[in-house]
């Protein structure tokens, strides 16, 4: 099949009261419409043709795909309007696919389902049924059960209004038929538009037949208008998300109190407590536990470790048996050896930390590379920025650096050298040295306290 997508991303989306393109708010950490466009791709198109309008170049701007033909619609005049800007760059013996970038869980298998009913006497649409229709145009019936119009809501008889089978506004024609039908589309209605719905009583005048299939779940199909109807989709997606991972042997304290805005890819008895959020590609390997009120973002954990509350990890690979916090901060770079530990108050970034190696307490190592069972005492900082170049910190195998030191870089500790506490060391230090750098003590005798005045 030649098929062309065109996917509707022009309107303001003035109910969201928002200064950013409704079409870019974010569900489940991507926005609404690379979810549609994901789908779209999913189904081979030939082409796919995205009409932008309001904000156009942050739209646009969004996502660099040479993939993706872009089709600006500098009036906002309905969604016939809308499909007729793009159809000058689809071929005649195309089947279409028109979209909303505002529809944005729609399955790739409903579409290929709806698209098996396009043909030379056949159009297609993907219809639903709702308790509520209020504000969705009415699919309309023969005597022979046979679709013959949509009626939208504005224009609906009271008769019509009762009608409960809506239009989810998603169909597909021949662009041969489109480009009969669309050029006259008239404006004469409650809203002053060109209402692509119009085109399914052309079919019908023109001797076609209007088929019709349903979504699996009204999620499916449900567009977002303003901030609710975005919660309750983002409800949704997470609740499905939670099934999904306990079903494949997850446990999940809450599955009411966790957000997956990427990619998350698990093994086999992993452990997740409460307001935990994964965002991009992160993957828990077997035996992995995950505290509670942790972010994890670009991160591999492996085997056996465990991730302690109130932890932030992003960019960074956790190694095997691994103790990361409470409250430590793993920035992007920071490569974790197995059996290593991180502990609370701790930040590093771009570092290697060798096997067995501990950072235990209240400090920072940043631009660093830490050999094998490595011992950094609480509060040492590793000083890599001179505030304009940064520099690095190499610390050997066997290490100990005691509490309270600084570390200038560039500067090397070789393997089994000793930091006295309290030290600057802004020299390197050879193997098994003792390296001392702080003020000597004085004890001054007979001291005398002052006195307040």
């Amino acid at each position: 099949m030649n098929l062309h997508v065109i996917i509707l991303a022009a309107g303001k989306g003035s109910r969201m009261k928002s200064k950013l393109p409704k079409v870019l708010h974010p569900l489940a950490g991507k926005p609404l419409l690379h979810h549609v466009i994901t789908t779209a791709k999913a189904l081979n198109p030939s082409a796919l043709h995205v009409v932008v309008g309001h904000e156009a170049e942050l739209v646009t701007d969004s996502l660099v795909d040479d993939a993706i033909s872009w089709t600006v619609q500098d009036q906002q005049l309905g969604t016939g309007h809308a499909v007729s800007q793009a159809l000058p760059n689809v071929p005649e013996d195309a089947t279409v696919l028109i979209l909303y970038g505002d529809v944005p869980l729609t399955h790739s298998a409903t579409l290929t389902e709806m698209l098996t009913l396009v043909d030379a006497q056949s159009m297609a649409l993907l219809t639903v049924d709702i308790a509520d229709p209020s504000g969705y145009g009415r699919i309309v019936r023969d005597s022979a059960d046979d679709i013959s119009a949509i009626v939208e809501d504005k224009d609906a008889s009271d008769e019509q209004k009762r009608i409960h089978e809506v239009n989810t506004g998603i169909m597909a024609a021949r662009a041969i038929d489109l480009k009969a039908w669309l050029p006259a589309l008239s404006s004469d209605n409650a809203q002053g538009e060109y209402y692509l719905t119009d085109i399914v009583e052309m079919a019908v005048k023109s001797g076609k037949d209007v088929q019709a299939s349903q979504p699996s779940n009204l999620e499916e199909v449900q567009g977002v208008n303003n901030r609710l109807q975005l919660c309750e989709l983002e409800c949704f997606v997470q609740s499905q998300n939670a099934e999904r991972l306990m079903l494949s042997g997850v446990t999940l304290f809450d599955p009411n109190r966790i957000d997956i805005r990427g990619q998350l890819s698990t093994g086999v008895d992993i452990t997740i407590d409460v307001n935990t959020v994964f965002l991009g590609e992160v993957a828990l390997e077997d035996d992995v536990v995950i505290g509670a009120n942790c972010w994890l973002k670009d991160v591999t954990v492996k085997k056996g470790s465990h991730i302690h509350p109130n932890s932030v990890l992003e960019g960074a690979v956790v190694g095997e048996d691994s103790q990361i916090g409470p409250f430590a901060r793993i920035r992007p770079g920071t490569i974790l050896e197995a059996n290593t530990k991180v502990g609370n108050f701790v930040e590093t970034k771009k570092t290697l930390v060798g096997k067995g190696s501990k950072i235990n307490h209240l400090s920072y190592v940043g631009d660093a590379t830490l050999g094998e069972n490595v011992n950094v005492g609480a509060g040492t900082i590793t000083c890599n920025y001179d505030g304009v170049n940064k520099f690095e910190t190499s610390l050997g195998d066997d290490v100990f650096v005691g509490s309270n030191t600084s570390l200038v870089a560039p500067v090397v500790i070789e393997s089994n050298a000793t930091i006295a506490a309290g030290s600057v060391i802004t020299s390197d230090v050879s193997q098994s040295q003792l390296a001392v750098a702080r003020g000597k003590q004085r004890n001054i005798a007979n001291w005398q306290r002052p006195k307040k005045l």
